[in-house]
């Protein structure tokens, strides 16, 4: 799959299901740490990209 392909695919993810996660995170009566999930998924999802990347990839 290439990388054009899969950001596509990841941005149609993202806006389907954008209003369910950003429920789930106000929910006043969830854990403090709720928001906090959201970003180390994203944080894991850079590092996987970063490291599938051959260092002479530009």
């Amino acid at each position: 799959m290439s990388n054009r392909t899969l950001l596509i695919l990841l941005v149609l993810v993202g806006y389907v299901f954008s209003p369910t996660v950003f429920t789930w995170m106000i929910n006043p009566t969830g854990a403090w740490y709720r928001p906090f999930i959201l970003w180390f998924v994203m944080i894991l999802l850079a590092i996987f990209i970063q490291r599938r990347r051959r260092p002479d990839d530009l």
